[in-house]
């Protein structure tokens, strides 16, 4: 693909994926959360940022581990019955080696045992990203899919302890719904010695969900990245859709002592590309009246969920060969050296709040500590 110069793709609409959120209810297990997912109106012949672009931006390829012998689980609701022969068609589009059940790649687990209900809010294109962005950047780690029931919490937390009952590394979560009182009772189920937590922090700008003020949750953010002539890095500002904020009932973890004083968990710790206009292709096959099918360009902070959890399966991987541990709590390695490893995000914002709603040198409440450079954060948390 011929490059030009500051890449960013001109796309025309934009239509927000995410649906409002839920009536505040009795507790958190009662509320229902939605993938913060955008889609861009655009030609199916328009690429946007590319496996190969997003590895050559984020500096993936100076590292030569690409993720075996990791697990990279992604938790959805509903059954996306195409979600394997789709992985299919993006892996080869993209020149990605295949994934399937019968390689040992692919898994799919069901919340609970039994197959969900099929998908017909839209979901699937949720399925879709998360899947085929993991396996992009972490082509030699096993992907499973764990399916639950609904968009419950109560239904994807049951998920996310099926993940790690089935052996997950790293655990990917591109969801949330608002912040609880009761939330900080429910934190329990990412605090797991040998796993890694991610989620991404919500496209609706200044504000706080959950799970990303879980303090054992890595949090995403979002950012606008644009490439140079090469298809490297180029430059990157905040996303006017990032969240981010102080928590309302998560407490400052002592990892962020040293990057902000409010007290209370800042949101979010790391950020991805996450505007729409310079997003990324996946493709859904599986039809409902919600769902877009065919290959589309889609932004928001669920797609750099999956993409963070690909790094830190790398660097698991890497770990595993020196015969070390898997990573717990990564943030303890990340937060210490400060804007090392890291696009410090230093223009832009995510609302109108004042200071915590703008980009800043060092650790902010819209980007966090930044966007990876991969070669060095890899080899940082490798070494930790």
């Amino acid at each position: 693909m011929k490059m030009r110069p500051a890449f960013a793709p001109k796309l025309p609409a934009l239509f927000v994926f995410a649906l409002p959120l839920a009536a505040q209810s009795a507790g958190l297990l009662q509320e229902l959360a939605y993938p913060p997912l955008l889609h861009v109106i655009a030609p199916a012949e328009t690429p946007g940022y590319t496996p190969r672009l997003m590895k050559d931006a984020y500096d993936f390829r100076v590292v030569k581990d690409e993720g075996k012998g990791q697990t990279i689980a992604l938790v959805d609701a509903f059954d996306d019955p195409t979600a394997e022969a789709d992985l299919a068609t993006f892996s080869t589009r993209f020149g990605l080696p295949a994934c399937t059940t019968a390689n040992g790649c692919f898994k799919l687990v069901y919340q609970g045992g039994t197959q969900p209900p099929a998908d017909a809010t839209g979901w699937s294109n949720e399925v879709a990203i998360d899947t085929q962005w993991a396996h992009a950047i972490a082509p030699a780690a096993a992907i499973m899919l764990v399916e639950a029931q609904s968009n419950s919490f109560a239904d994807l937390l049951a998920a996310v302890d099926a993940a790690v009952q089935n052996g997950a590394t790293v655990v990917s979560m591109s969801w949330g719904g608002r912040e609880h009182a009761d939330e900080t009772q429910h934190d329990a189920h990412f605090n797991v010695t040998g796993v890694t937590f991610v989620t991404s922090s919500g496209d609706d700008g200044h504000g706080v969900q959950y799970p990303a003020a879980s303090p054992f949750v890595v949090a995403v953010g979002g950012t606008t990245l644009v490439l140079n002539s090469n298809g490297g890095w180029g430059n990157e500002v905040a996303w006017l859709g990032s969240g981010g904020g102080a928590s309302k009932f998560e407490s400052e973890p002592s990892y962020q002592a040293g990057s902000q004083s409010t007290g209370q968990r800042g949101v979010p710790d790391v950020a991805y590309d996450g505007n729409p206009n310079t997003g990324v292709p996946s493709y859904n096959s599986h039809t409902c009246g919600q769902c877009s099918t065919g290959w589309g360009l889609w932004g928001g902070t669920s797609i750099g969920a999956p993409q963070w959890a690909a790094l830190f399966a790398i660097a698991n991987s890497v770990r595993a060969k020196a015969g070390k541990s898997m990573l717990t709590l990564p943030q303890t390695v990340l937060y210490p050296g400060g804007e090392a490893g890291f696009h410090d995000i230093v223009k832009g914002s995510n609302g109108g709040c004042g200071s915590e709603c703008h980009a800043g040198p060092g650790y902010d409440f819209v980007t966090g500590l930044g966007s990876p450079m991969a070669g060095q954060l890899i080899a940082e948390l490798a070494g930790s």
